[in-house]
Parts: C-alpha cells; structure tokens; sequence
C-alpha cells in the first residue's frame, strides 16, 4: 500500500473525502516527524512507538580502497510495533 491507497483507505474507512483524509495523514505524519526531530517519543498505545535511536561513532572499510574509515555517530529515526500490533500481524 502507498500513501495514494492509505489515503484512500481512510477515508472510506472513515466516512470523510479524500480531501479531507489526505490533510489528515499528512498532518499526522508531520507531527511525527516534527516530533522525534525534536527526540521526543511518539508512543500510540497498540499500535507502537516512533523514537529517535543513536548510533555509535563506529570503523567500517571504504569498499573501493578496502582502508578503514571512521563512520561518525548519528542519530536515525526508528519505529517498534506495540503488542496488538504484533498480534494482529501474528494471526
């Protein structure tokens, strides 16, 4: 499913035009974003958590030359499904 089929998807599912479900996937998906920019949890209870993650300054090898670099630290986004989630994908 793309966003195009999500979009469609909840506003049949919610009774409201596409209009109306598009703005409404857009902005929850910019206060998602917007939120864990600021390294904030977004926590929705059965469906999951959307957090930021750090990674470690790390050695790893440059594939053409095969010498050693160092990957600097960083930061990425990540998302853990919650438990009813799980379930319903379980099933």
């Amino acid at each position: 499913m793309n966003k195009t089929e999500l979009i469609s998807a909840v506003a049949e599912k919610a009774a409201i035009s596409k209009k109306d479900a598009d703005s409404a996937v857009n902005a929850i998906i910019d206060v998602i974003i917007e939120t864990v920019a600021k390294e904030e949890k977004v926590q929705l209870v059965g469906f999951g958590t959307f957090e930021v993650r750090y990674r470690n300054e790390r050695q790893g090898r440059d594939p053409r030359t095969n010498s050693p670099i160092t990957i600097p630290a960083s930061k990425i986004p990540a998302f853990k499904a919650g438990k009813a989630f799980k379930d319903a994908t379980d099933k």
